[in-house]
């Protein structure tokens, strides 16, 4: 995404319009529209008009083309309302959200990451929907992913994905080097299979090497892949379920010794600390790697594209790629630990201004944002992305709809998914923003220190730990 890659990356930095979104604030003056328990309820009833306003990035390839035909759905449905919607990119998003948060006129609704929520509610800016959103909408929905939208009892959005962070395999490549990825797929592999596997992907001819792995570390990627790798070792989430920082373990050395190792052996390149997340992709499409990461769902639609330009052969295809068959694999476990899917969920966050919403108006922004969660809206974009489906109704809507995907891939993230990391709502969110400081202020800096052999994993794993029980006493620290 983005992402995720948002996605997932997902995967990122990022002004105001002159035409700022007016503030739900503004918007809910004189309001005495009726909430309804189901979408659609009050179509045809007297209710007063409404506007709600909503900041939406590019998700997918033809989400923003959908923007008025999206609107005038919802209008159908709910008469008495007017969705409106601005258009971001995801470069200018964040920053365009930001400024209009601190002038106390945010949108009603924004898509975004849910690991920005517990932002947002220590900021004072989110609308909790708790008291709001109906059992029927509740229940539409996924479990696992509809956790994701909460921060302590509060309900904030709905989620649009849950998206799986996994690697990604060129197929050609990968039965060249003997590797059973089916199994993998079902079954997974552990760090010393998967350590042997990328070995055999490497091929040198003349100046030029295929290496076996290459994950994306800088811009920003640069937290993406130890956070991905972590949740493999026994550290699922930066805090234990009795809040200790997670990430002074023993096992968190021993991932740091790994991800140095692969640098090494040569199965991955030693510049790795400057390949972004479109250097990635790009290595992975000219055949410069047997498996690339983070691998997000989107990137099998990505590959077909490129392969079907290939066989046009117009000049549109990115330079230099050959065809490649896109394979999800998972990411490989370590330390004997069951394995725990990072996953993106990214939603429609409801915002509020300084002003508390009349209860109107914020039923009708529940509205709007279940609207865009749900049903044709969510099984059109998912279906682009290629991700799965979170709700009902959008699976209901996706039924008719057809998708060209290698059942094997639907299948391992469906596998990947069983296993998704838990959603945290538990934590507080000064110790998250704790967490936060000390993640850009050491750990992303000592990991590019480490991709790049101006460190050893022991000086990295002692400055995280250092940092740690400075920020959070030494009883606040996992000691094992």
């Amino acid at each position: 995404m983005k992402r995720k890659t948002r996605v997932l990356a997902s995967v990122l930095a990022l002004s105001l319009s002159a035409a700022s979104l007016a503030a739900c604030s503004s918007n809910n003056n004189g309001n005495n529209a009726s909430p309804s328990g189901t979408p659609g309820a009050s179509g045809g009833t007297s209710a007063a008009k409404d506007t709600i306003t909503a900041l939406l990035p590019p998700v997918s390839s033809t989400y923003q083309d959908n923007f008025e035909q999206m609107a005038k759905d919802f209008n159908a449905l709910y008469p008495n309302l007017t969705l409106k919607i601005e258009p971001a990119s995801w470069e200018d998003m964040t920053q365009k959200l930001d400024t209009q948060v601190n002038a106390g006129s945010p949108p009603d609704i924004a898509f975004i990451g849910a690991d920005g929520i517990s932002k947002y509610v220590q900021q004072g800016m989110l609308m909790d929907i708790s008291d709001t959103a109906t059992p029927d909408m509740i229940n539409d929905f996924d479990a696992k992913p509809f956790e994701y939208m909460k921060n302590g009892k509060g309900i904030y959005g709905f989620p649009a994905y849950m998206e799986a962070h996994a690697l990604g395999g060129n197929k050609a490549f990968l039965e060249e080097a003997g590797i059973d990825y089916k199994n993998v797929q079902k079954n997974g592999w552990t760090y010393d299979e998967f350590r042997e596997a990328i070995k055999k992907g490497v091929k040198k001819e003349g100046n030029t090497t295929r290496y076996g792995f290459v994950f994306a570390t800088a811009g920003v990627a640069s937290k993406d892949y130890l956070n991905i790798l972590v949740k493999n070792a026994g550290m699922p989430s930066p805090f234990t379920k009795d809040l200790k920082y997670a990430y002074t373990s023993k096992n968190y050395l021993e991932v740091l010794k790994d991800v140095r190792q692969l640098i090494d052996d040569g199965s991955m390149p030693k510049e790795l600390s400057s390949v972004d997340a479109g250097k990635r992709w790009n290595m992975f499409l000219t055949g410069q790697t047997m498996i690339t990461g983070k691998g997000l769902a989107t990137f099998e639609n990505s590959a077909n594209k490129n392969n079907a330009k290939i066989d046009a052969n117009d000049g549109s295809a990115v330079k230099g790629s050959i065809k490649a068959d896109y394979i999800v694999l998972p990411v490989p476990s370590f330390l004997g630990q069951q394995p725990v899917t990072s996953v993106a969920v990214d939603g429609y966050v409801t915002f509020r201004g300084k002003k508390e919403p009349t209860a109107e108006h914020k039923a009708n922004v529940v509205k709007a944002a279940y609207f865009l969660a749900s049903g044709k809206v969510a099984a059109t974009t998912n279906n682009d992305l290629f991700v799965a489906h979170i709700t009902k109704s959008g699976k209901e809507a996706a039924a008719s709809m057809t998708v060209n995907r290698n059942p094997d891939n639907v299948a391992a993230v469906e596998v990947l998914l069983s296993h998704a990391a838990e959603a945290r709502p538990d934590i507080p969110v000064e110790l998250g923003a704790k967490a936060i400081k000390l993640e850009d202020e050491v750990i992303i800096p000592k990991l590019q220190a480490l991709l790049a052999g101006e460190i050893k994993p022991e000086a990295m794993y002692e400055a995280v730990k250092k940092a740690a029980i400075d920020a959070f006493g030494a009883e606040g620290v996992v000691q094992d």
